[in-house]
């Protein structure tokens, strides 16, 4: 069983227009809502590879009923979200059938209170040991303290439990100095954490900073990987167009099923990159086209060496 924990979760709505254009009604062809939030979307995406998946985080409000709703409809997730009184937040995402653009809007989430944060801790405390891995996603909503994913990081490493951190400014900074096993940052969450934007500097620079494994997403470019086995770049073989939004959550589904299943680390990346590209043939984040991805994974360009033993 996987756990992943989105604080900040969401009730996607995607809107289709036929062209979007500012200061303009415009008459929407298609409304698609999902449970959403990054961790969210990663576990819907393991439950599509057959993996069994925890849901934890925050739900509140009718919004929050929605969220958990839907969730039971999705094979292999098991509902542990903990409730409180704010609303859950909603996403908004607009696409452009035109351009193929996408427009996302995104709402802050309830505030937390100091009650119900510690009414999640003792909940992910107690879930944690039954875990073969925890992925630590997105963003911190209003009230929980900005050094949460290093306290989950520091939790997760005491009972045994390998732990990924996707998540950016100051709560990553923090989430790193704790040591998670692997970190999956963009190109521009490392340069705001380390300075660097040349990514080989700025990945081996996170790793410095307390992270095992760094797995850095280059957008269609793929991903670069510094890990205490060796160095690798992974590309796919042509560039997709489509909906990016949830790209990099089936990346991080691609490294946790690689992570539980003990694949070696080229392997991992080659899932990874070619579950992303599939993403974005998809048009709902959470999903991915299983067609691109079975076409694309024994594609997916590996490169590197291995580090001296």
């Amino acid at each position: 069983m996987i756990l992943t924990v989105t604080l900040n979760t969401a009730l996607d709505i995607t809107y289709r227009v036929p062209a979007l254009r500012p200061h303009a009604s415009h008459r929407v062809t298609e409304v698609i809502e999902r449970p959403g939030g990054k961790g969210v979307n990663v576990a819907r995406v393991l439950a599509a590879l057959d993996h069994e998946v925890t849901v934890t985080g925050f739900t509140g409000g009718a919004t929050g009923r929605v969220v958990q709703e839907h969730l039971t409809g999705v094979r292999g997730v098991v509902d542990a979200l903990v409730p409180v009184t704010g609303a859950t937040r909603r996403t908004i995402a607009v696409v452009d059938d035109r351009t193929g653009d996408t427009t996302q809007l995104n709402e802050p989430g309830p505030t937390i209170t100091p009650a119900e944060w510690t009414a999640f801790q003792e909940a992910y405390e107690d879930l944690v040991p039954s875990m073969s891995a925890v992925a630590l996603c997105g963003s911190l909503p209003p009230g929980v303290p900005v050094g949460a994913y290093a306290g989950l990081i520091r939790t997760a490493r005491a009972a045994g439990v390998p732990v990924l951190l996707d998540t950016s400014g100051e709560p990553l900074r923090r989430g790193v100095a704790a040591r998670p096993d692997i970190v999956k940052p963009n190109t521009d969450e490392l340069a705001e954490l380390t300075g660097s934007h040349e990514p080989v500097r700025a990945t081996q620079d996170t790793r410095r900073r307390g992270a095992h494994a760094v797995v850095a997403s280059l957008g269609p470019d793929g991903l670069l990987a510094v890990t205490p086995e060796g160095r690798w770049r992974a590309t796919p073989p042509t560039p997709l167009h489509g909906n990016p939004t949830g790209a990099g959550d089936s990346t991080v589904a691609g490294l946790l099923s690689g992570l539980v299943e003990r694949l070696p680390w080229p392997t991992r990346l080659s899932h990874a990159v070619a579950l992303s590209a599939a993403t974005v043939a998809s048009p709902v984040a959470g999903e991915f086209d299983r067609g691109v991805y079975e076409e694309l994974v024994g594609r997916v360009s590996v490169t590197g060496e291995v580090s001296a033993a």
